[in-house]
């Protein structure tokens, strides 16, 4: 049953309006959306103290509301994960080894060729943010707040971080590829 208004219609049964306006509207916000973050990319700057201040603003919720520890431990999991990601190379050296020889340079004389990432930063400083406002989110439903023993789960993410980080390591001392470039390369 529509209205004879000659407007909108809405089922007089449900209240809800026809699929089509709300695929047209999530179409229109989904356009907003992305017109903005294509805006943001050149704010470098800019984007990280945005997200420094959101880690910040769930830091102090946790703090003060002392829990939701599991969340903040899957949170460093995706982001240990994240991290990985954005330090390594899109070709991973140790399998273009197996197919066809060394791709980065080995010698001084050698080509400069740009370190390009797996993860590249915008997407990473996305994928950050997406995981904190969803972290944060979380710590406002009590069914998230699971009760845990804290230091044990702190001591396993940091012995996770520090064994990750030093395997890293070890692949880019090897590879002699540095992720990092300040200033023009030539």
């Amino acid at each position: 049953m529509e209205s004879g208004s000659g407007g909108v219609g809405i089922d007089a049964a449900t209240s809800s309006p026809p699929p089509w306006v709300v695929s047209q509207w999530s179409s229109s916000v989904s356009r907003r959306f992305q017109h903005l973050l294509d805006k943001s990319t050149p704010y470098m700057i800019g984007r990280w103290a945005a997200f420094m201040t959101l880690a910040l603003v769930y830091g102090l919720r946790v703090y003060l509301i002392q829990g939701f520890y599991l969340v903040s431990y899957g949170l460093g999991i995706y982001i240990l994960n994240l991290l990985i990601a954005f330090l390594s190379p899109q070709v991973d050296p140790e399998v273009q080894d197996l197919v066809d020889g060394p791709t980065l340079p080995t010698r001084g004389s050698d080509e400069f060729r740009p370190f390009v990432r797996r993860l590249p930063e915008f997407k990473f400083w996305y994928s950050v943010m997406k995981a904190f406002s969803i972290a944060f989110l979380m710590t406002f439903f009590v069914v998230f707040d699971v009760p845990v023993f804290w230091p044990i789960l702190l001591f396993y993410w940091l012995m996770l971080f520090v064994l990750t980080m030093k395997r890293q390591i070890k692949h880019m001392i090897k590879y002699r590829y540095v992720p990092f470039s300040f200033g023009k390369q030539v």
